[in-house]
């Protein structure tokens, strides 16, 4: 199994081999005026001392992002090596930077499951001006179910195919719900016994054993959208686009009480 990410750095590489590498597959080109919630995660390489974009994130307030856990863990994920590019279409250019001035990652994560509670709020320096392309999104009631088969969407600039290059342009996909209990069995076949499992806290979303549509590294943090409301956080899977195996959200009603307590 595999987080979503673009392996940049050393330690996100070994993530990367153990999982598939691509972004949304089998989607098509949009824009921010579609989406102007998200938002483009930067990671710092001191490497190369160069930002590249690598997750992304949601806005829930001027001052918050919601974004994926494991975007922000491991010992080069201090907050000054993450910063957030909102209302731009392109990746790594145009729309606004702000800096990340805190991140708190939810207490329970990795805590049932290797990405159970896998979300997270990052707290920016300098406050988000509302524009057309800069806004606010809805998020999903607390403990809101979504029904089997329903027809949600993901966005982002991950990679467009398997071993693939993260995508220049913001991309969205459609897919579909599937049955958490389904999803959970045909993982628990892959994995007996393992920490990669799937839990109540995930959404389970593709095109069941038919395959092609998913979202992928680069991805992670990034929404899944039941019509215009936020009902997921992009965060595992095996490989991509996989007929079998389904991507893997974080619910967001799960734990929409705990955003809404901290994310002031």
């Amino acid at each position: 199994m595999a987080s979503r990410l673009i392996p940049i750095l050393l330690l996100c590489s070994v993530i990367g081999t153990a999982f598939g590498k691509t972004r949304i597959v089998g989607g098509q080109e949009t824009s921010i005026e579609r989406y102007p919630s998200i938002v483009q995660v930067d990671f710092y390489s001191i490497w190369t001392a160069t930002w590249s974009q690598s997750c992304a994130g949601n806005i829930i307030n001027s001052i918050f992002v919601l974004c994926a856990a494991h975007c922000f863990e491991g010992t080069l994920a201090l907050a000054i090596y993450r910063r957030i590019r909102a209302g731009s279409t392109d990746r790594n250019t145009g729309g606004v930077v702000h800096d990340v001035d805190s991140v708190l990652n939810h207490p329970a994560y990795g805590i049932a499951a290797r990405y159970d509670a896998d979300i997270n709020l990052v707290r920016l320096r300098t406050p988000l001006v509302y524009t057309p392309v800069v806004q606010r999104v809805t998020i999903i009631s607390h403990n809101s179910g979504i029904p089997d088969n329903s027809a949600v969407t993901h966005a982002g600039w991950g990679t467009t195919s398997s071993g693939g290059q993260a995508s220049p342009i913001l991309r969205d996909v459609v897919i579909y719900v599937i049955n958490n209990q389904l999803c959970a069995d045909r993982y628990a076949q892959l994995f007996p016994n393992s920490v990669y499992r799937v839990t109540r806290n995930m959404i389970c979303a593709g095109l069941l054993d038919i395959g092609g549509r998913d979202a992928c590294q680069g991805d992670s943090g990034g929404p899944l959208y039941y019509g215009t409301l936020l009902v997921g956080i992009v965060s595992w899977g095996h490989g991509c686009a996989n007929a079998t195996f389904p991507g893997v959200s974080t619910s967001v009603s799960a734990y929409t009480n705990w955003i809404v307590s901290n994310a002031n």
